[in-house]
């Protein structure tokens, strides 16, 4: 075949080429898609066909039972913007989670580091670790609401104090983030035991034969490893604190606590909602919550690619 005849065929055979992957990529589409539609389905109607009603019945002064709502504008959000209740509510979320976030990172990490070079009994001490974790959070409330009872609880007797922990503004809060502490860094600490173990053993012995001790093993080769690891859990853990509900109430007895010390920013939503039956106000006030957890969420994300454009 001459050059001039390759040169005319060259086209077309890249032409069909092309139109061939177009075809199998939308056959495989087209089959693939029935395998993604329950998940479709299900997410649109109880994800996004939620938050859609939500979004409507903000602008609403619809009550609980959902009968002679009608348009109020934007009086709920100016409402929400000038309501004491809600600020103290997610001051209270957000002291949670300045509490939390940096000390179940740290936990997690040591026990994970434990666990990892542990010799003896590897697999009790992962399973002490990680089984708080699944348990309810009612059952956790209510087991560490009687620990932290005055009369009938441990803490005090173990410590030999009197502090009032759960009927003092100022010992409050603090219990609830230790039941945290102790019923959630399971989940954490899993996932800092999945990225050790990920870590190649060769960096370690040449560091070594350079004469590097433990500490700066884990300076410069454990930690520059688990950066990435340690940027998710921050992440993931301040999404969860934010939205710290469920042992609150429990150990509260589904009260706000002292002086309303621990009313997390869910919990008033919730008091609005179905206690005071403002059902548009209480949406108002859940969008303000969700534009607040996506801005988190898409800082995260942007600090995220910037680092990686930096490693570059």
């Amino acid at each position: 075949m001459t050059t001039s005849a390759q040169t005319v065929l060259a086209p077309a055979r890249a032409k069909t080429a092309v139109q061939g992957v177009t075809v199998r990529r939308r056959q495989g589409f087209q089959h693939g898609g029935w395998f993604v539609a329950p998940f479709l389905v299900l997410f649109a109607l109880f994800v996004i066909w939620p938050l859609l009603r939500g979004l409507y019945l903000s602008f609403t002064d619809a009550n609980i039972s959902g009968e002679g709502a009608s348009f109020v504008g934007l009086d709920n959000y100016r409402e929400a913007l000038n309501d004491p209740l809600m600020w103290d509510s997610l001051g209270h979320s957000a002291y949670f989670t300045l509490l939390v976030v940096p000390c179940i990172t740290v936990m997690a990490f040591l026990l994970a580091m434990l666990a990892h070079h542990i010799e003896r009994g590897k697999w009790l001490w992962r399973l002490c670790f990680f089984m708080p974790f699944l348990l309810p959070s009612t059952v956790a409330g209510n087991l560490w609401q009687w620990l932290f009872n005055p009369g009938t609880g441990m803490i005090n007797h173990v410590f030999g104090v009197e502090t009032p922990w759960l009927t003092d503004k100022s010992y409050a809060m603090l219990a609830v983030v230790i039941t945290t502490l102790w019923w959630t860094v399971g989940f954490s600490f899993l996932l800092y035991l999945a990225a050790l173990q990920g870590i190649p053993g060769h960096l370690y012995e040449a560091a070594k034969l350079d004469g590097a001790n433990a500490w700066h093993r884990m300076v410069h080769i454990t930690l520059p490893m688990l950066r990435n690891v340690t940027g998710l859990v921050i992440a993931l853990q301040i999404l969860a604190s934010l939205q710290v509900f469920d042992q609150a109430v429990v150990m509260m007895d589904f009260g706000p606590g002292p002086e309303g010390s621990t009313r997390t920013f869910v919990q008033y939503t919730l008091e609005e909602g179905f206690t005071s039956y403002r059902v548009g106000y209480a949406s108002a006030i859940s969008i303000i919550f969700f534009v607040l957890i996506a801005a988190v969420a898409l800082a995260r994300m942007w600090l995220l690619r910037n680092r990686e454009e930096d490693g570059r």
